[in-house]
């Protein structure tokens, strides 16, 4: 029983991180043991789903429809999405509705930033701080101080939280007043200040291929997208989870100091560090007027996530490496299902080119996670920029190459 609500857990002793060995039921009891939390970042928003019935190290797939088979207490809500389609998506009230997608293999919780009352108008804005390959945590922090200055200077208070993985968000909670449409271009807004004030460490360009240090992820705000939500259990070996943080907490903690085993004791003992995050909702207006000024100045949109409809003022849709005179030499490596393959085929290239190799940086190694109506692939590309021109491979047959897999 889970508050008054008797939840059925099938199968309890499955393993879904094997490193660790925690189990399904492991998950329900993480769950309720930071329900109050959970829920005050997913409750009462629609849900996608994204379950791992066979653990981690398996296939996953994403689930926007809610299950035909559910309680008739679990709520839904018809989301209408930018395609035209609609479902019915899960919208988690309590702790009991936590512990049913916890029985699904539903590990991360990835709630739409709108309310079940209001479907058009997000409250939150979100900043998702992602870090290129090779960039420290120190320079996550440092353009997370960055960015919640920025938000502070526009009238906004970012609640920051580590994404569970290698990034960091910060929550900002907004009165529910303007679109999606709006929401996104004020979120571009703050990434293009953000990176006006922190050009060494941050960064707002969109292909992947043009970007340093921090990318301030301002599609993350466009309709459809969802982001982990705090406490949410990450797919990882350990069962990291996105910690909600105070502001003197962001320079002394570390990712993994967070997991599925640790965060219960810290919920107990603190409480949940977002627990005001609904108090103020603040307003966007500054943000929408420093979008004007940059369009004035000749700074209009940028580029929107593929399979979205080509937006009015956006530029062109195609990655710098493709487009006429590229700047980035760029070579496709291979494709997977399964990132593990992609990552092998990487390791075959280098041992044939290991010249080339050699003189690659971290980030010139740009790995996509290419995401389909249920389930991602993977797609790893080879930015050549720093080899020199005579030892520059060619573009060779994919390796692996499932040709299955649509192409972006």
């Amino acid at each position: 029983m889970v508050g008054g609500r008797e939840v059925a857990i099938s199968n309890p002793h499955k393993v879904l991180f094997p490193e660790p060995g925690y189990t399904k039921l492991d998950l329900a009891r993480y769950y309720i043991a930071v329900a109050e939390g959970a829920l005050r970042g997913a409750g009462g928003r629609p849900n996608m789903l994204v379950r791992y019935p066979n653990g981690i190290t398996e296939e996953f797939f994403y689930q926007k429809r809610a299950p035909t088979s559910r309680p008739p207490w679990i709520e839904v809500v018809s989301l209408r999405f930018p395609s035209g389609r609609s479902a019915d998506e899960i919208v988690p009230r309590d702790a009991a509705a936590l512990v049913w997608l916890a029985n699904l293999a539903c590990l991360e919780l990835h709630p739409h930033p709108v309310r079940a009352d209001d479907l058009e108008h997000p409250d939150e804005l979100r900043v998702d701080l992602d870090p290129v390959p090779g960039v420290p945590w120190t320079q996550v922090r440092a353009v997370a101080h960055v960015a919640e200055a920025t938000l502070r200077d526009f009238g906004l208070v970012g609640w920051p939280k580590t994404s569970g993985s290698r990034g960091m968000h910060l929550n900002v909670r907004i009165e529910r007043r303007w679109s999606f449409d709006e929401v996104r271009r004020a979120a571009l807004a703050l990434a293009r200040e953000v990176e006006r004030r922190a050009p060494a460490i941050a960064t707002s360009k969109w292909w992947k291929e043009e970007r340093h240090g921090v990318f301030v992820d301002y599609n993350q705000n466009a309709k459809d997208r969802t982001v982990a939500s705090a406490y949410s259990v990450r797919p990882k070996a350990h069962a990291p989870v996105s910690a909600p943080l105070s502001w003197d907490e962001v320079d002394s903690c570390e990712p993994g100091d967070f997991t599925l085993a640790t965060m219960p004791a810290r919920f107990a003992a603190i409480g949940d560090r977002h627990e005001g995050i609904d108090e103020n909702p603040g307003s966007i207006e500054a943000l929408l007027e420093l979008s004007a000024r940059h369009e004035r100045a000749g700074l209009g949109d940028a580029p929107w996530p593929p399979h979205y409809k080509k937006r009015r003022g956006e530029p062109a849709r195609v990655q710098p490496s493709r487009a006429r005179a590229a700047k980035h030499p760029l070579i496709e490596i291979g494709r997977a299902q399964r990132k593990e393959d992609a990552l092998a085929g990487l390791a075959r290239w280098k041992a044939r080119h290991p010249d080339a190799a050699a003189h690659l940086q971290p980030a010139d190694v740009l790995l996509d996670s290419m995401r389909g109506r249920s389930s991602t692939w993977t797609r790893i590309r080879v930015n050549l920029e720093h080899v020199p021109v005579k030892l520059r491979p060619a573009q060779e047959p994919l390796d692996p190459d499932e040709k299955t897999l649509s192409s972006s």
